[in-house]
């Protein structure tokens, strides 16, 4: 059995449709207006895709930037791990299209659906493959177009939501830098809270289906909230106890940007001052699978992301789905 190694984080690339859509844009489409979505989500305006664009196409042009970074080739890729709920198509999954776009023609991969955890999920996938010694060159993607899901008419969830995507590398770590543990985590009992009740073998598509608009996105905002907030420090916590760390170590905590005020009920738990917390939902909304690459790639243009620093990673979503994350940052 081969030893294992830690694995890191050796570029990152990360993408958004140029279209914008404000909240002033959000005004003229239903009731609602700026104060109320800054007030209760911090959101200002989100990126979404023009018709024909999918979540493949953003994948590959956040994967191409990662490699660049890192001037690999796409033929050097062993491994395509993508965190998504609005794939291409219900099948061939969406790795496999990014595969072929990309020209990444050695490399194997498939999709998880973990929603907001789903790039903390494939993270993790892609850590394991080279701590195991099964690869050393592994690409992982969050990536969603949740405009597909979004029913413009809802103004409960037409300003959360917007479009983007994110890709990290994967490669053996050395230095004693990369990723050092993880928690992961499911309630399943949450799932009527957040979901698409439509599209599936329970609910395939049909007339009525369509005209009940269930192939939207469908959420119990006070549920939500409440087990966000809850289970993102809970989960951060248990984290950073096993393995001898206190908040006052961590020098980033990047959370899922789902809400801002989930995201400083959290970091009040952990406590976290505002310097050592990345909130950049103001710029992209929730982008779902795509938040957390997106708030890295935020941090590192600030100068807030350096080698060495302790970053801390958590993440809550349908499911309900729980990811932490921790690490040595190392690019």
């Amino acid at each position: 059995m081969a030893n294992i190694v830690r694995a890191k984080i050796s570029a990152l690339g990360t993408y958004v449709p140029p279209r914008l859509l404000t909240n002033a844009d959000l005004e003229k489409m239903v009731d609602t207006n700026d104060q109320w979505i800054v007030e209760r989500t911090g959101i200002r305006q989100r990126h979404i895709v023009d018709k024909g664009v999918a979540t493949s196409d953003l994948s590959v042009e956040a994967a191409k930037k990662a490699l660049a970074a890192r001037g690999w080739a796409p033929t050097d890729l062993e491994a395509i791990f993508i965190g998504t709920v609005t794939p291409d198509m219900m099948f061939p999954s969406t790795a496999c299209l990014v595969q072929d776009k990309l020209g990444a023609k050695g490399a194997w991969g498939f999709d998880i659906s973990a929603a907001c955890s789903g790039f903390v999920y494939a993270l993790q996938t892609g850590v394991k493959f080279v701590e195991s010694g099964a690869h050393k060159r592994v690409m992982v993607i969050g990536a969603d177009v949740m405009s597909s899901i979004i029913d413009y008419t809802d103004r409960a969830t037409c300003v959360i939501f917007g479009d983007g995507a994110g890709a990290v590398l994967i490669e053996p770590a050395d230095e004693g830098l990369g990723c050092i543990d993880f928690i992961h985590e499911v309630d399943g009992s949450g799932g009527c809270s957040l979901n698409m009740p439509a599209g599936g073998s329970l609910n395939p598509a049909t007339h009525e289906t369509v005209d009940k608009k269930m192939h939207f996105v469908h959420q119990d905002g006070g549920a939500v909230f409440k087990y966000a907030v809850r289970k993102m420090a809970e989960s951060s916590e248990k984290l950073l106890e096993r393995n001898g760390f206190k908040g006052g170590d961590v020098d980033l905590f990047v959370p899922h940007q789902a809400n801002k005020r989930i995201i400083t009920a959290a970091a009040d738990r952990l406590g976290l001052s505002e310097d050592r917390i990345i909130i950049n939902i103001d710029e992209f909304g929730n982008t779902t699978a795509g938040t957390i690459p997106l708030a890295l790639e935020s941090a590192r243009q600030q100068g807030r992301l350096k080698k060495g620093d302790l970053v801390l990673i958590a993440a809550v979503g349908a499911g309900f789905t729980v990811g932490a994350s921790l690490l040595r940052w190392a690019c």
